[in-house]
């Protein structure tokens, strides 16, 4: 209990920013039902309770100081079967071509809020792995490790999208899984939107990476010298 009210204390900064994402996305959905008068998109709820998995994980990986490689290796399987729930959000976009062009504004604002909560999510719960491995798995290249598992994500999230997987049939459905997935590996010229959406939409997650870990790394260099200057 003494740890977990310490991680808290030392996230407060950033969970208290995962927190007013939450709740701005949540208020802008209940101003969006109360308007339009239509639960359509209340499917969004559900979606970021399964992206606040991942960083839950890790959340929790951080209060075990003790833990060894055999049980980490255990829990990033585990967080890496969830974590393409997080920028899952970003594709559900797709449903704003059957909003009310009325207030489709008001649609746009929603679903964006919790897609950028989302991806929030997403890049938070990513920079806690990267230090859990880094600590216990020093010879690992992590930025290597971390592109894989970003294009992983977005392969995950085609999975989810397109052929309508969720992380639960890995348990569920094994065997229909890995056919799917066995099949756009060996044919690939014949799943190419598979191939397109991957590479384009880990892009786009890898560019999101490189501007959330420089803004992470500038607001760590400028905390580290004002304690030196103090």
């Amino acid at each position: 209990m003494k740890s977990i009210k310490t991680l808290i204390q030392s996230k407060f900064k950033t969970l208290s920013l995962v927190f007013i994402a939450l709740t701005f996305s949540v208020v802008a959905l209940v101003v969006r039902i109360k308007l339009n008068k239509s639960f359509f998109y209340l499917f969004l709820v559900w979606n970021v309770f399964l992206a606040i998995i991942p960083y839950t994980i890790t959340m929790y990986l951080n209060t075990k100081a003790n833990i060894n490689k055999y049980k980490l290796g255990i829990w990033f399987l585990v967080w890496l079967v969830f974590l393409p729930n997080s920028p899952y959000i970003v594709t559900d976009l797709i449903h704003l071509r059957f909003g009310n062009d009325t207030l489709l504004w008001l649609d746009i604002l929603v679903v964006l809020s919790f897609a950028l909560t989302g991806l929030l999510l997403f890049y938070l719960s990513l920079l806690d792995m990267k230090k859990l491995i880094t600590s216990k798995f020093s010879r690992i290249p992590i930025e290597t490790l971390s592109i894989i598992i970003i294009f992983l994500c977005g392969f995950g999230v085609y999975l989810g999208r397109f052929l309508r997987y969720n992380s639960w049939e890995i348990i569920s459905k094994p065997f229909t899984l890995i056919s799917d997935i066995f099949a756009i590996l060996l044919s690939p010229f014949q799943h190419s939107d598979a191939w397109l959406f991957t590479i384009g939409f880990g892009g786009f997650l890898i560019v999101g990476y490189l501007i959330h870990s420089n803004l992470n790394n500038f607001e760590n260099n400028k905390h580290f010298q004002f304690i030196k200057k103090n």
